[in-house]
């Protein structure tokens, strides 16, 4: 068993790896950053230090996060912090983790982001792996090549 926290993405009830967030926060204001990819919202101020945010919907390719957004999981990926936006946080609980059907189609980035499952009350949740909503473009390896 494993512990994962549930929030929302897109409407849609996901699963997230306790091992895999920093801290979950209400964001305040966001500053857009120019000639960045789409999935980048901006940066944020939190605790002293500097996080990118991540629209999670876009991050997907599906709509964008509503502006009004603030609810965020903070993850950390080589060293770097980023706030990925969700709908609302509900509950955190040990499951069993169950890998992704062979017969399950996923369309957008749900089939990139995707990890595996877990059920709750008889419903599946997919299990968003953080890293692979961080555009490659910022990825350590990106920048320094």
């Amino acid at each position: 068993m494993q512990l994962f926290l549930i929030a929302y993405v897109a409407g849609k009830g996901i699963a997230i790896d306790a091992d895999q967030v920093d801290s979950v926060v209400d964001i305040g204001d966001v500053v857009a950053v120019p000639r960045v990819e789409a999935a980048v919202r901006g940066l944020a101020a939190l605790r002293s230090r500097v996080v990118t945010v991540i629209d999670t919907g876009i991050a997907l390719g599906l709509e964008p996060t509503p502006a009004t957004a603030r609810r965020a999981v903070i993850t950390q990926q080589d060293g770097h912090f980023y706030a990925i936006l969700v709908d609302a946080l509900d509950d955190i609980a040990l499951f069993e983790r169950q890998p992704l059907s062979t017969g399950l189609a996923l369309r957008q980035g749900w089939a990139r982001a995707g990890s595996g499952l877990v059920v709750r009350d008889g419903e599946p949740l997919l299990i968003l792996d953080l890293a692979r909503l961080i555009p490659a473009s910022m990825a350590p390896a990106a920048q320094a090549a």
